[in-house]
């Protein structure tokens, strides 16, 4: 049995009914946020979302497939939105932090991949010193619930993510961009690697594809990424206002 863990996540493995599991406290972050300029993003959240993040759109596969993403940084490695190791609590904390250390992925059994998820767990938090998930006889325990929920409505939220990126590469709608900014304290920022909607290309559709994006509710999340993209002005301002608290303290 093979099971790729996704971004951010070290080794999973399936979580069982005497699985024993650390539950990081409220307010501590995986490993991930620490190292990370950008974290996936689904369907749902681009309302929220689109409030405080840039919202873009990444491909790993040279453009055949995308995914959707809020942007955290300006350069490689950067989190702007970390205050002494925590989330910044007066902007939004996507899903895909909030459901660690637990996940669901598809299993691979003799290279074939199968068609139900399993609810898997980041192998180094379990342990004898952890919280049981479930009661002796297999039922969730009140610790459980609120995860499974999250798990479930997370897991089907990503899907139609999936299906609304495969729509907006389909009808053509997706172009390549690279953010260029000069830093107030100096140096230059050169970020790409992002795709957009590309807004003139819209009107261009025949009515059966605008037909679909509203039928699908995707044309809102089009207009919430397109609005976040101002946003990247409010990452200058969080990196130039970093610099200048590490310069006070140096």
């Amino acid at each position: 049995m093979q099971i790729n863990p996704p971004f951010g996540y070290t080794e999973i493995v399936p979580l069982y009914k005497n699985s024993r599991v650390r539950v990081p406290a409220a307010g501590t972050l995986p490993h991930f946020c620490l190292q990370s300029n950008a974290i996936p993003l689904s369907y749902s959240e681009f309302g929220v979302a689109c409030r405080d993040y840039p919202l873009a759109f990444t491909s790993s596969d040279g453009g055949r497939t995308f995914g959707a993403v809020a942007v955290l940084g300006l350069a490689g490695n950067e989190n702007l939105f970390l205050i002494d190791g925590r989330w910044d609590e007066n902007v939004y904390l996507p899903a895909y932090v909030r459901r660690y250390p637990f996940c669901m992925a598809r299993v691979a059994l003799d290279s074939v991949q199968q068609a139900d998820r399993l609810i898997c767990v980041e192998k180094s938090c379990l342990g004898d010193d952890g919280e049981p998930m479930f009661d002796d006889a297999g039922g969730p325990l009140e610790r459980w619930r609120p995860i499974d929920k999250l798990l479930n409505e997370y897991e089907a939220d990503l899907e139609r993510s999936q299906e609304m990126c495969a729509i907006l590469a389909d009808y053509a709608l997706l172009e390549p961009f690279t953010l260029q900014a000069v830093l107030n304290e100096g140096g230059a920022i050169n970020l790409g690697g992002m795709y957009r909607v590309e807004e003139n290309k819209l009107e261009f559709l025949n009515a059966a594809q605008h037909k679909n994006l509203i039928k699908k509710r995707i044309m809102g999340r089009i207009y919430a990424h397109l609005l976040s993209l101002n946003n990247f002005a409010r990452l200058l301002k969080r990196k130039s206002d970093a610099a200048q608290t590490r310069e006070r303290h140096q």
